[in-house]
């Protein structure tokens, strides 16, 4: 259970990994050559050294920035929320959010042990505007499958959700941050989220050293 676990975990960490791609291109296809290209990174054995740490970051969290719709994805985990909220309001949460997803997942990109990523199929729908893309991470022991939400915004696909064995990751989220705003306050969300990535950057830099 334990490993199963892990490995799902693992899973996640290829939510960062897609860049926008040209909508004349297969989805299915450019996932495929950019999370190649991630795990290049990954795979360096200069940068798996423990003094190139902040450089092999840099370079994960350069691949990061810009290629995943995080205001897409803020919108969607605040739900009706959302629209509440104002200008400067949003700006923060999708600040803060941003850079909680990285935190979060930088460690585990760097936990990954050279599972198989098999892709498996695109669906395009309404006229081209979305796509979902299923792979799976595939082990000796256990089959993960992962299927990728892209939405085409101004003619490139961005990755806006993934579900992992039948969970959405931004309805976990959504679920989370309701529970608080109904309970406390929207700037108690905004708190607890510092909070959170004050302790991940803690860890990084006690892993780093």
């Amino acid at each position: 259970m334990k490993t199963k676990i892990s490995l799902i975990i693992i899973a996640v960490i290829f939510i960062f990994s897609i860049a926008p791609i040209k909508a004349g291109h297969s989805p299915i296809g450019a996932i495929q050559s950019t999370i190649d290209s991630v795990l290049e990174i990954m795979r360096d054995k200069e940068l798996s050294q423990p003094e190139k740490t902040d450089e092999r970051r840099d370079r994960i969290s350069a691949k990061l920035r810009g290629r995943f719709h995080f205001e897409e994805m803020s919108k969607r985990s605040l739900a009706k929320h959302w629209k509440k909220r104002t200008p400067e309001e949003k700006t923060q949460f999708v600040g803060i959010f941003s850079d909680l997803l990285e935190a979060s997942y930088i460690s585990k990109i760097e936990a990954y042990t050279n599972e198989k990523v098999t892709y498996d199929k695109e669906t395009i729908k309404k006229k081209g505007k979305y796509s979902v893309v299923k792979t799976t991470i595939v082990t000796k022991s256990v089959e993960i499958p992962i299927d990728y939400k892209l939405i085409n915004k101004k003619g490139e696909w961005w990755v806006y959700d993934v579900v992992i064995e039948g969970v959405s990751f931004i309805s976990t989220y959504r679920s989370q941050y309701n529970r608080i705003i109904k309970k406390e306050s929207f700037a108690a969300l905004l708190d607890s989220m510092r909070t959170k990535l004050k302790e991940l950057r803690s860890d990084e830099v006690k892993t780093a050293s």
